[in-house]
C-alpha cells in the first residue's frame, strides 16, 4: 500500500510541477480529447458534405456538371438561373443567391470530380424517383447550353442517372 502512495504521490508532484512551468496537462483528458477530435471533424471538413436539403444538393450537381469544363459561360449562367426558378420555384433573388453559394461552394477545379462524385454518393439516395429524373433532365439543359455536352459531363450525368435510378423521361418537379 505505502508503495502505491508513493507512486501516486509522485505523480501529484509531478502534474503539479509541470502546471505550474505552464505546460498544459489537460491535453491528457481522453474525454476532452475525443470531444476536440469530434469537433475538429466536423468544422474542418468540406462545408459540401454536410448540406442536407435536396435543392441546395441539386444545384450544387448542375453547377458542377457545368463546371467539369472549365468555367460556366454568361450563357450557363442565365440558363442555370432560369431552370432553378422554373423547376425549384424561386424568384429571380433565391435563384441568384442559390447560383451563388454553389459557385462558392466548388470554387476549387482541381476537386471538383471527387467532390461531386462523394457529394453524389451521399446524397442521391435521399431523392425521390421524380426529383432523381428532374435533376438529371436540369443538369442535361444547363450543360448542354452553348455548345452541347462534353463526353466528361455525359458521363457523370451517366453515372448519376444509374446512382440515382432515374429513367429517360422526367416526370416530376421539386414542388
Amino acid at each position: 500500500m505505502h508503495i502505491v502512495l508513493g507512486i501516486l504521490g509522485s505523480l501529484v508532484t509531478l502534474f503539479y510541477l509541470l502546471d505550474r512551468l505552464g505546460i498544459d496537462i489537460g491535453g491528457l483528458n481522453p474525454f476532452y480529447w475525443y470531444r476536440r477530435r469530434a469537433f475538429s471533424k466536423r468544422y474542418g471538413a468540406d462545408p459540401i458534405y454536410a448540406i442536407e436539403d435536396p435543392v441546395h444538393v441539386a444545384s450544387l450537381l448542375i453547377i458542377g456538371t457545368a463546371k467539369l469544363d472549365g468555367d460556366l459561360t454568361a450563357e450557363q449562367h442565365t440558363v442555370a438561373q432560369a431552370e432553378f426558378q422554373k423547376n425549384f420555384g424561386l424568384n429571380s433573388k433565391e435563384a441568384s443567391d442559390l447560383f451563388g453559394s454553389a459557385s462558392h461552394l466548388l470554387a476549387a477545379p482541381q476537386l471538383l470530380e471527387d467532390q461531386m462524385n462523394k457529394l453524389a454518393d451521399k446524397a442521391l439516395p435521399r431523392f425521390t424517383p421524380e426529383q432523381a429524373e428532374s435533376l438529371v433532365e436540369i443538369m442535361t439543359t444547363v450543360a448542354s447550353t452553348g455548345g452541347g455536352v462534353s463526353t466528361t459531363q455525359k458521363e457523370f450525368i451517366d453515372s448519376i442517372r444509374a446512382r440515382a435510378g432515374a429513367t429517360a423521361e422526367p416526370q416530376g418537379t421539386w414542388g
